[in-house]
């Protein structure tokens, strides 16, 4: 695999890397486009995320999500359950030059089990690329991150992706996401030929000319471009091409041309079409996230105000993962880089103690990879070693103070008490529990009744307990069982509700402490019982928890 270094230049500015000034800051930001890619499971995003990697030349061959082929793995998928499962489930990030510009590429979950993961992720950029299946259309999971990047103001740019498999109608996919997300789609590329037959694409901005693709075997290379005229275009594919000419005249027409100043609102989407795994209209995809998307901006703090990108240094840690390389039993925690300039071996302030963290160990991330960063600008991920203090939703600010909002964490569906297979490993059992809270892969509860041999784990969905077995047993050498608890609804209260509901003859239900913010929780089989609950106990708080559906 081939690296782009990007980190510790300083586009022509001048400065050092000590010193770079205000002007420097701002350029370096201006440089930098930070983004996501979300989507629905199975709709191709880990593979457009390596056909994005690989147009950009930070790799040199794309890999494959089942490794199909004697193909390589994707880059992004660097978690053994990831490769033999072919899903994405942890987060990402990914780093390459393309044009003179720094893109950081923060690749997510696609499957709804993981939903908070990504809504972690959607925190720290500034830009998202959402991903359709050509056939398929918009999917539960597709609307409910769109639904976030709208609550976030998170422009977003689409991609109607697999266009060389049988699919729908061009024009039915945009009526849909109209329709549906309540957003002006406005085509930037337009397929010639329906979704299966794809003779090339078409520009809107120069649409006297057609694009003509020739895949690479394999799909691990790029696909060779050719461009054509109008002329040769319409003689060669006759009513495909006028029937795509027509199709694009009719949009621009009804004014569905793209407008930069409803996208930056998120109020619009600019659409692309193409084929990820055969690498087609991937190019123009890049091109656009350089040319489209914002780069970093002055980010709004705790109370409102908001900190410009060449004020001093502030970052939010937005993931913390351990032990991406077994062999050393690591933790990191992957900081955006929100204002000023991040230099290792500083000594900065974690906001929520007002104590000194020393940054003496910083990686740049490319999936597994890593190398030693000494500087970071705005938009850029920094991946922080030896992290033991730091969580999820922590800020880390030199010069005046700066708080971000907290990370919302997703009221939990499903519940099960979690026990080590061999008592003798407790020791391991214990930390191994404690590491995958505190990374955010589960929700930890205890209660006195229990105890700490038996905590119970909440989580959004199902899939994650996978990843906990899979995981203790592994990285932690403490195989688990989990016994299932009949729990599928959870409210806040406090501490005097929490009584109320273990002494409850009537009402189903039980009260735990979530560990990570000794939130007390009240667990309920179903609404039903929450409401019998809430009549029995008039005067008891219960309260709403941001759901992931929301």
């Amino acid at each position: 695999m081939a690296r782009v270094q990007t980190y510790g230049t300083s586009a022509g500015n001048g400065d050092s890397p000590g010193g770079a000034g205000v002007s420097g800051v701002a350029g370096e930001a201006a440089r930098r486009r930070t983004f996501a890619v979300i989507s629905h499971p199975d709709a191709g995003k880990s593979t457009i995320t390596e056909a994005l990697a690989l147009h950009a030349h930070a790799i040199t061959e794309a890999g494959a999500v089942h490794g199909k082929s004697g193909r390589r793995a994707v880059a992004s998928d660097w978690m053994e359950m990831e490769k033999a499962r072919g899903i994405s489930v942890t987060s990402a990030v990914l780093q390459f030059d393309h044009r003179g510009h720094v893109l950081n590429l923060l690749d997510t979950p696609g499957h709804a089990d993981f939903s908070e993961d990504t809504y972690r992720v959607l925190a720290a950029v500034d830009c998202a690329v959402m991903l359709i299946d050509a056939a398929k259309g918009l999917e539960e999971q597709t609307r409910k991150l769109f639904d976030v990047c709208r609550h976030r103001r998170i422009p977003v740019i689409t991609f109607v992706n697999k266009w060389d498999r049988p699919g729908r109608e061009a024009l039915e996919l945009l009526d849909e996401i109209e329709r549906e997300l309540r957003v002006r789609p406005t085509p930037v590329t337009w397929p010639v030929g329906e979704a299966g037959e794809m003779r090339g694409l078409i520009d809107a901005r120069s649409p006297e000319q057609m694009l003509r693709y020739t895949r690479a075997p394999g799909g691990a290379h790029e696909a060779e471009e050719e461009l054509i005229t109008a002329e040769q275009a319409a003689a060669e594919e006759g009513d495909r091409w006028e029937q795509a000419t027509e199709e694009l005249q009719l949009l621009q027409a009804e004014g569905a041309e793209f407008d930069a100043e409803s996208f930056l609102g998120a109020t619009s989407t600019p659409v692309f079409f193409g084929a990820a795994v055969s690498n087609i209209g991937v190019r123009l995809l890049l091109d656009a996230i350089v040319d489209l998307a914002p780069a970093p901006h002055a980010r709004e703090m705790e109370g409102g105000a908001a900190r410009p990108v060449d004020a001093p240094f502030s970052g939010l840690v937005f993931k913390v993962q351990a032990n991406m390389d077994p062999s050393h039993r690591d933790r990191i925690a992957f900081l955006r880089v929100c204002s000023g300039v991040f230099e290792r071996g500083a000594t900065v302030t974690r906001a929520t103690t007002g104590k000194p963290f020393a940054t003496k160990y910083a990686h740049s991330i490319f999936g597994q990879d890593r190398s030693m960063v000494d500087i970071a600008y705005p938009g850029d991920v920094v991946g922080l070693g030896n992290a033991a203090a730091l969580r999820v939703g922590d800020t880390l600010y030199d010069g005046p103070p700066a708080m971000f909002p907290p990370m919302p964490t997703f009221a939990p569906e499903h519940f099960a008490a979690v026990r080590p297979v061999d008592i003798s490993r407790s020791k391991q059992f214990r930390r191994g529990i404690a590491q995958l809270d505190e990374e955010g892969v589960v929700q930890v509860l205890v209660s006195e009744r229990r105890g700490d041999q038996s905590p119970v784990l909440a989580a959004v969905g199902p899939m994650q307990f996978d990843v906990v077995t899979h995981r203790m047993a592994g990285e932690f050498s403490s195989p688990v069982r989990l016994d299932f608890l009949p729990y599928h609804l959870a409210r806040s209260t406090d501490v005097a509700g929490g009584e109320a509901l273990n002494s409850a003859r009537l009402v189903q239900g039980e009260a735990l402490t979530r560990v990570r913010d000794k939130e007390v929780l009240a667990l309920f089989p179903d609404k039903w019982q929450a409401n019998s609950f809430q009549r029995a106990f008039p005067d008891a708080r219960l309260d709403h928890l941001l759901a992931a559906h929301d």
